[in-house]
C-alpha cells in the first residue's frame, strides 16, 4: 500500500486540532487501522467552495473521505458527489438542525441495494447529526470505526448484507439513542455481549453471520419486540429469562446448534406471534404451556429431537396458521393439528401414516429418558465430560472514552433529535428475498416453512420503516443501468459461513484483508479529562 505523508495544511487551525488528527492516527495504528490513507488529500478543501453552515461543512469532509475509500460502485451513486451542496448528493437527506437554529444538517443516509464495494472511513464520525444510517445489501467490508461514537443521535442502524468482520463491534453499544439494530448476514464471529440485552432496543437482527457460545443469562432482559438470531452456532440452552420478555413479538433461533427442553418460562410470552427453534437438537416434549399463547400465529420446531405426544390446546390455538412439527419423535397429535391452514407431521414416529421413521429408529430415542428439570440447562442427555471445561469468561464491553470533542470556541449540537416511532418486526417467518434493485414487489401469500440449512438468502431493506421527515433533496433513486465490471471467481467460503451476494466486481479490501480484530473494548485516551477536538469547526450551539 503506498504510504501518504501528512503535510500540515493550512486546514489545521490550531495545536488541539493537530493533535488531535496525530493522536487519531497513532490509535488507529495501533489497532491495525489506517484512517487517512485515502483521506488526506479531502481535508485540503477547495477555498474556492462555500458551505451554508459549519455542519455542512463536516458533512462535505466526511463524504468525501468515504468517498476515496469506495473501489467499486456499480450503479455509480456517489458519482454526483461532487460540491459544497451535500444534501443533492445521491442517498443523503437533509433536515433542519435539532438545536432550533434554522441550520440544515445531514440526518440520514441511504445507501441501500447500492451494491458498493469500501469501508467506513474515520471521518464519518463527523456527522454529529446522523439518525438513519442504512448500508444493506452492499460490499462494505472490515471494521466499525469508533469515531461513530459521535453519533449520538442515531436511532436506527442497517448494515446487513456486507462484508464487516471480526468480534461484535461494542461500539454500537455506546450510541445512546439507537433502538433498531440489524448487522445481519456479515461475518461477525464469537460471543454476543451481556451489554446487548441490557440496552433499550426493539428490534436486534443478528443471524446469519457466524456468533458462537450460548447466549448469555440475561438474554431475557431485553425489550425487544423483535429478536433473530437464526444461521449462527449458538449453543447451549435458551435461558429462563427469556420469559421476562414481555414486549416480544417475533422469537426466531432456528438453524443453531440449541441443545436442551423448551423452557417452562416461555408460556408468559403472551404478545408472541411467532415462535421458531427449528434446525436446533430441542429435546423433551412440547410444554403444554404453549397452548396458553393465543397470540401465536406461526409455531415451528421441525428438525429437533422433540418427543411424545402435542398437547390439544395447542393445534387450537385461535390464532395459529402454521405449525411445522416434522423431522421429530413425537408418538401422538390431535385431529385438530391435521386441520390447520399449514403444517407438516411427517418423519415423526406417528404409526399408520405414511412417511414416518422406522419403529426402530424411534425406539433408539424414545429409549432414552429425558428428565428437564433435574438437569442443568444444555447438558440433558449428554454425559458430563472427565474433566469439566474451563468456562469462558463473558464477554464484556469496557466502557468508551467520550468521543472526541471540538475546540473550546464551540461545541457540537445539545438538542436531541426527537426519534422517529421505531420501525415495526419485519414480515413474519419468511426468509428475505435476493436483492434486487429493480424487482418489482411480490404478492403477498403465506409464507413457505424455512428449511435447516445454514444458508438463507439476503435480507431486504428494513421493512416498514418509519417515515422520515420530508428532505431538501430527493430521495434515493437507483436508475443507473451502468453494467457492472466483469465478474471474478471467488474463493468459496466455508460451509457454515452465510452465502455471499452474487459477485459482480472485484472483492472489497482487496489491497490487504484487515487484521484481527481487538477484544471488545475501547482504546484508552491519552488524557480522558482534557478530550481532544475532531477535524473541523461543530455546528454552532
Amino acid at each position: 500500500m503506498k504510504t501518504k505523508v501528512l503535510h500540515h495544511s493550512p486546514q489545521i487551525s490550531n495545536f488541539k486540532t493537530f493533535s488531535f488528527l496525530l493522536f487519531s492516527l497513532i490509535i488507529s495504528v495501533s489497532n491495525g487501522e489506517f484512517p487517512f490513507s485515502n483521506a488526506i488529500d479531502s481535508l485540503s478543501i477547495d477555498p474556492s467552495l462555500n458551505f451554508e453552515n459549519s455542519r455542512i461543512k463536516n458533512a462535505y469532509i466526511a463524504l468525501q473521505s468515504w468517498k476515496h475509500s469506495i473501489i467499486s460502485d456499480p450503479y455509480n451513486l456517489t458519482l454526483n458527489w461532487i460540491g459544497s451542496n451535500v444534501c443533492n448528493y445521491t442517498g443523503v437527506f437533509c433536515f433542519d438542525a435539532p438545536d432550533g437554529s434554522g441550520e440544515r444538517t445531514v440526518g440520514s443516509i441511504d445507501l441501500n441495494h447500492g451494491d458498493i464495494a469500501g469501508n467506513l472511513v474515520h471521518e464519518l464520525g463527523l456527522l454529529y447529526d446522523i439518525a438513519v444510517f442504512h448500508l444493506n445489501s452492499n460490499r462494505f467490508c472490515g471494521k466499525i470505526p469508533k469515531s461513530i461514537l459521535n453519533w449520538k443521535l442515531l436511532y436506527e442502524l442497517d448494515l446487513s448484507n456486507n462484508r464487516f468482520a471480526g468480534e461484535f463491534p461494542c461500539v454500537l453499544l455506546r450510541l445512546p439513542k439507537l433502538t433498531y439494530l440489524d448487522i445481519r448476514f456479515n461475518e461477525f464471529e464469537g460471543k454476543l455481549p451481556e451489554e446487548l440485552f441490557e440496552k433499550q432496543l426493539d428490534a436486534i437482527f443478528v443471524n446469519s453471520n457466524r456468533f458462537s457460545s450460548s447466549l448469555p443469562e440475561n438474554f431475557g432482559n431485553s425489550p425487544v419486540s423483535v429478536v433473530v438470531l437464526a444461521n449462527n452456532k449458538f449453543e447451549g440452552c435458551i435461558p429462563s429469562s427469556v420469559g421476562n420478555m414481555s414486549r416480544i413479538n417475533e422469537l426466531n433461533l432456528m438453524n443453531n446448534k440449541l441443545e436442551s427442553c423448551l423452557p417452562s418460562e416461555i408460556r408468559r410470552l403472551k404478545n408472541l406471534t411467532v415462535l421458531d427453534v427449528s434446525g436446533n437438537k430441542m429435546i423433551g416434549t412440547l410444554p403444554e404451556s404453549i397452548g396458553e399463547m393465543e397470540n401465536l400465529e406461526v409455531l415451528s420446531v421441525h428438525h429437533n429431537l422433540l418427543r411424545d405426544e402435542i398437547s390439544h390446546g395447542i393445534c387450537e390455538l385461535p390464532n395459529l396458521v402454521r405449525f411445522d412439527y416434522d423431522h421429530n419423535y413425537f408418538l401422538k397429535d390431535k385431529a385438530t393439528c391435521l386441520t390447520l391452514p399449514a403444517f407438516d407431521d411427517k418423519m415423526n414416529c406417528f404409526r399408520g401414516r405414511t412417511q414416518q421413521r422406522t419403529e426402530l429408529e424411534c425406539k433408539r430415542l424414545l429409549s432414552r429418558k429425558v428428565n428437564c428439570s433435574s438437569s442443568n440447562c444444555g447438558h440433558v442427555m449428554v454425559p458430563p465430560p472427565a474433566v469439566p471445561p474451563k468456562a469462558p469468561p463473558p464477554v464484556y464491553c469496557v466502557p468508551s472514552p467520550p468521543p472526541p470533542v471540538l475546540p473550546s470556541n464551540s461545541s457540537p449540537p445539545l438538542s436531541p433529535l426527537k426519534p422517529l416511532p421505531p420501525p415495526p418486526p419485519p414480515p413474519r417467518n419468511s426468509p428475505p428475498p435476493k436483492p434486487q434493485p429493480h424487482s418489482p414487489p411480490q404478492p403477498p401469500k403465506l409464507p413457505p416453512k424455512p428449511q435447516p440449512q445454514p444458508h438463507s438468502p439476503p435480507p431486504p431493506v428494513s421493512p416498514h420503516l418509519p417515515p422520515l421527515p420530508q428532505p431538501h433533496s430527493p430521495p434515493p433513486s437507483i436508475t443507473q443501468h451502468s453494467p457492472p465490471p466483469p465478474p471474478i471467481v471467488p474463493s468459496l467460503p466455508p460451509t457454515s459461513s452465510p452465502p455471499l451476494p452474487p459477485p459482480k466486481s472485484p472483492p472489497p479490501c482487496a489491497e490487504k484483508p484487515p487484521p484481527p480484530p481487538p477484544p471488545c473494548h475501547e482504546p484508552q485516551l491519552l488524557n480522558q479529562s482534557s478530550p481532544l477536538p475532531f477535524l473541523s469547526t461543530p455546528p454552532p450551539q
